[in-house]
């Protein structure tokens, strides 16, 4: 992307939100670039209550409510509309990066403390939000804070346990909520009229274009499976191999033939991956007995999704039959693809040409983030922000403080379009 464009004639405070992303970076981090912030732990707290102090001195209203979710306020001329939420996620896999939601949340602030040393007022009112929970990884079930706030929680979610066997109830009463009035914490149905989030992208395609900000057009719809394989444990010195009913090369197969089906078609974005697996009794001389695993599917086009599961199953049974092993398959999370709003991204087109002098590009997202949630109650939009080598979920995890402000004014600019203008 060629373009004179520099961090000189950007609107928003390139230096303050620069300044708070890397003291932001210093809870809980690990090694040079690496942060590992718990959802609910004392790192998140600690990073809950840094962002809390920035909200304050910006002028917003701040809380942080029964499931975790940190609140800024900005009160609009005309209350009684429908809101705009802006921000993401502050907590972080246990071996992450800086920048996974942090740019939002941070880049969100950046644009309501620049409005109002603008001297604007918004026409209704903004929130900007650093939700609980996107990442999922302590409690095996994310997007907790913003499925709260729109009553989407299922049930048993309170009683999941950590490693260490603490229950998500008893991580909320020590972060200082309260778990038995989390109904006072959710949202009326229509009170939030727009959502937009910003986003490092987690993927190469803007690195490999050059390109600093992109627009998102929508988010692949996940199919999450858990397969369980049942053979029969045998002596590994001893058995033919013609006689086994080995789990683990079923299971082999199944992984293999899984990425065939997702590579069929080499310009489509669908993706799928085997990430994670547990085998019994997992002992080098013993033939495994029984290996479960899971599957994660992704595409932004429903209907090809589909097709590769309903050759999945078959190819499964056929797998399993061919090694004399059975299995059983559990459906985790079945979501359809959720598109960006028109209207939204319009204001984005419109606001890049301004900025930049220049469309920038439009790509979907594969990665779900709190957008995904919010989509289902209201219009929504996302900026993405270029990630190096497309590395995130790992402290290799890098972006440009001058693409991250970029991206910043983008968010700014349609900010101001959608409340102001």
């Amino acid at each position: 992307m060629k373009t004179a464009f520099s961090v000189s004639s950007l609107t928003v405070n390139h230096q303050r939100l620069q300044s708070r992303l890397e003291q932001l970076a210093e809870i809980g981090k690990i090694g040079e670039t690496g942060v590992c912030r718990l959802t609910l732990s004392k790192e998140d707290k600690q990073a809950v209550l840094k962002v809390k102090d920035w909200m304050e001195e910006a002028g917003l209203d701040t809380r942080i409510d029964d499931f975790g979710n940190l609140i800024g306020q900005w009160e609009g001329e005309e209350d009684t509309l429908p809101i705009l939420v802006v921000g993401s996620h502050i907590d972080s896999q246990p071996y992450g990066g800086r920048f996974d939601g942090t740019v939002g949340v941070l880049g969100a602030l950046e644009v309501v403390q620049t409005m109002k040393e603008k001297g604007l007022t918004p026409k209704r009112t903004i929130e900007v939000i650093a939700f609980s929970d996107e990442e999922g990884c302590r409690f095996d079930k994310g997007l907790f804070g913003v499925r709260g706030i729109l009553n989407q929680l299922e049930e048993g979610e309170l009683e999941r346990v950590d490693s260490d066997g603490v229950s998500r109830r008893n991580a909320l009463i020590e972060f200082g909520c309260n778990p038995d009035q989390l109904e006072a914490s959710v949202y009326p149905e229509g009170r939030i009229g727009e959502f937009i989030e910003m986003h490092i992208e987690q993927g190469p395609i803007l690195d490999r274009g050059n390109v600093p900000v992109g627009i998102v057009t929508g988010i692949s719809g996940p199919l999450w499976l858990t397969v369980e394989l049942q053979g029969f444990a045998g002596h590994a010195g001893s058995v033919p191999m013609s006689y086994r009913q080995d789990a683990l090369v079923a299971a082999a197969e199944i992984t293999l033939t899984l990425n065939e089906l997702a590579s069929m078609d080499p310009e489509a974005p669908t993706v799928a991956t085997v990430g994670k697996m547990e085998v019994f009794p997992n002992s080098r001389n013993i033939i495994p007995e029984r290996v479960r695993f899971t599957i994660d599917l992704r595409d932004i086009d429903l209907e090809r999704r589909k097709d590769i599961e309903a050759t999945l199953y078959p190819a499964i049974d056929h797998i399993c039959e061919k090694h004399q092993v059975t299995s059983t398959i559990r459906v985790d999370t079945e979501s359809e693809p959720r598109y960006c709003a028109e209207a939204i991204m319009d204001d984005m087109r419109k606001s890049a040409q301004e900025i930049f002098g220049q469309a920038v590009p439009e790509l979907m997202s594969g990665p779900f983030h709190d957008a995904i949630a919010m989509s289902t109650v209201c219009d929504y939009g996302m900026i993405f922000v270029r990630c190096k080598d497309g590395i995130s979920h790992n402290p290799k995890e890098s972006a440009e403080f001058e693409d991250i402000s970029k991206g910043a004014e983008l968010l700014y600019q349609t900010v101001v379009k959608r409340v102001v203008e």
